[in-house]
Order: C-alpha cells, then sequence, then structure tokens
C-alpha cells in the first residue's frame, strides 16, 4: 500500500470496526477523519466522493473505496506480505462463507445497544438464539482442523472476523461461549491485533448513550433500529417459540 489508507467514519464502531480489525491485524497503519454533525456528513456527501451516499468510505492507494466487503477484499489482496491470501486448496469460497456467517451474528450484536429499553431482553434472547446456529459451526471447524486458524496453516479475514465477534458477544454477555471450549480460550497470538486490544489504540468503544445520540444525530435515525432490521425473523422466531409451547401441552 502506497501511504497510509484514510477511514472515514463517525467516532464509533459501526461497520468501519471490522476495518479497523483487519488494517490492524496486517500491521497497516492508518488515519481517521472522523466527523461529528450531520453537516460533516453532509458535506462528504456533496463532495461526490460516496457512490451511494453513506459510509464507510476508505481512501487507500490513491482511490476512494466504499462497501464494507469490497474494503476488507481489498485490503486482503494489498495487506504486506500476501499473507492472508490463501490459494493452493484453500479457495476464497470457504473463507466467504466462514465471513459471511459472522457477519450475519455480528450485524445482529453491533444492532443491539441501539435496541429500545423494553426491547432489551427480547432481542438478546433472540440473538442468543441465533448464536446456537452459528457459534457450533466454527468451534466444530477448529476441532476438525486442529490448527489455530479455521482454514489453512496461517491467518485469514476469517481468523480476524471471528475474534472480532467472540468479543462482540462476551460484550454483550460474558457466559455468551459457555458452550464452546475451542472458542472461549481462543486469544489472539497476533502481536499486531493483541496492540490494537489494549488502551489507547485505534479500537472503539462500545457504544454509550452519548456516542448513539451523536450518531442519531449524525444519520438521522430512531432507535429500536434492531427491531426495524429483524423485526420479521424475530416475529417468526416467537411464533415458533409459541407453537413449541402449544405444542408442549397439547400432545
Amino acid at each position: 500500500m502506497t501511504g497510509k489508507p484514510v477511514l472515514h467514519y463517525f467516532n464509533g464502531r459501526g461497520r468501519m470496526e471490522s476495518i479497523r480489525w483487519l488494517l490492524a491485524a496486517a500491521g497497516v497503519e492508518f488515519e481517521e477523519e472522523l466527523f461529528e454533525t450531520h453537516e460533516e456528513f453532509e458535506k462528504l456527501i456533496q463532495g461526490g466522493t460516496l457512490m451511494y451516499e453513506q459510509v464507510p468510505m476508505v481512501e487507500i492507494d490513491g482511490m476512494t473505496w466504499v462497501q464494507t466487503r469490497a474494503i476488507l477484499r481489498y485490503v486482503v489482496w494489498k495487506e504486506p506480505g500476501g499473507t492472508m491470501i490463501l490459494l493452493n486448496g484453500h479457495p476464497f469460497f470457504r473463507i466467504d462463507m466462514y465471513v459471511e456467517g459472522l457477519r450475519d451474528l455480528s450485524d445482529m450484536i453491533m444492532y443491539f445497544p441501539l435496541s429500545l429499553l423494553e426491547e432489551k431482553e427480547m432481542n438478546l434472547e433472540y440473538i442468543l438464539h441465533r448464536a446456537t446456529r452459528f457459534f457450533p459451526v466454527y468451534e466444530k471447524a477448529l476441532r476438525d482442523h486442529g490448527q489455530d486458524f479455521l482454514v489453512g496453516n496461517r491467518l485469514s479475514l476469517t481468523d480476524v472476523q471471528l475474534l472480532e465477534v467472540i468479543l462482540m458477544a462476551e460484550e454483550c454477555k460474558a457466559s455468551f461461549l459457555s458452550g464452546f471450549p475451542l472458542l472461549q480460550v481462543r486469544t489472539s497470538h497476533i502481536p499486531t491485533i493483541n496492540s490494537f486490544l489494549q488502551p489507547g489504540s485505534q479500537r472503539k468503544p462500545l457504544l454509550d448513550e452519548q456516542s448513539i445520540g451523536t450518531a442519531k444525530d449524525i444519520f438521522k435515525f430512531e432507535r429500536g433500529l434492531f427491531l426495524k432490521n429483524m423485526s420479521n425473523i424475530v416475529a417468526e422466531y416467537y411464533q415458533l417459540q409459541r407453537l413449541e409451547l402449544l405444542s408442549k401441552y397439547t400432545e
């Protein structure tokens, strides 16, 4: 990469956090242009650099990149040494399958702090239910593979994102991984990631009420975003719960 990438986002995790994680894992130093008001965000839009009028946006190698997955794949392709590019029997599709599953779960956890107070218990229950579909896949993959990596014998995008989601899940509920011993002991032995996890790094903290308020002002959204994104699935989940309960008492 030529020069330091410049990340354009607000001062919070959101979809940019996975990009921060990957750059840190690759040992790539980056700078951030963090906007704090809706007017600053609008100025970025009016400048014509946001293809879809949304962020994340990263300036890298003299180009402007948008869309999280496109940015992640570019970083993997360009990272120093190419150690995250796995070929020779470890095609990208397996990494992509693992990454896409992690994305589904991380999105749910990412939206969780935006729940209304009366929604939080229901939303957490739903996330825990969904995690029983995802985490067993990674537990089994690590057990069957017998190595520290999900695919091959070196770090890939899916390893970085798995660690990110594990920490997100444990922030949500400390006992989240109680049934997954291999995931529980999964800690990073990559020095660059360990540095990223230390206080004072560019890793962003959990959303608090102040940062949620700032994000609301910038992006003009309302609380309860979790249910707006997940409402149909949540409704189906509770319908299934009711049917199972009804079946139990009518046998």
